[in-house]
């Protein structure tokens, strides 16, 4: 299997280079416009969850990026070298959002549900670092 792999400094203004690169693998394997936009968001918001979270107190962190083509998906991994956190906890112990307005929702945490609303399958893995990994499944065109 071809795997492209991606470093970058933990810092925003190198996630356009992320964008760009998700952009023509997934153009490449097929996807619909509307697929990869929802994956550039996706992505988008793995790594600056990356950038907030990786190396906060040294800023010479770096996240890899690689992207794993299938015959019918893309599965594309975000790491970082951070402390991690206990993923399996904050979603066990995360409510329901609630309130009448923007303003009013709790802030931090939300990057996970807009991921697996996004995309096919999110797995997260926290050991070493923070590792998350996003898959889509390519959708065949149907013809009526």
């Amino acid at each position: 299997m071809n795997v492209i792999r991606l470093q970058i400094p933990a810092a925003a203004e190198y996630l356009d280079i992320v964008r760009l690169s998700l952009f023509g693998v997934a153009t490449k394997l097929g996807f619909s416009y509307e697929d990869i936009e929802d994956m550039k968001v996706a992505v988008s918001e793995a790594c600056n969850n990356a950038v907030l979270h990786g190396e906060p107190q040294s800023g010479s962190g770096q996240i890899e990026i690689s992207y794993e083509p299938g015959d019918d998906r893309l599965t594309v991994k975000v790491k970082d070298d951070g402390t991690g956190f206990n993923y399996q906890e904050r979603d066990e112990h995360t409510m329901p959002l609630s309130g009448a307005s923007p303003s009013e929702l709790e802030s931090g945490g939300l990057g996970i549900y807009l991921m697996q609303a996004l995309m096919d399958e999110v797995i997260v893995n926290t050991e070493r670092g923070t590792e998350v990994t996003l898959i889509k499944y390519v959708q065949q065109k149907t013809t009526d």
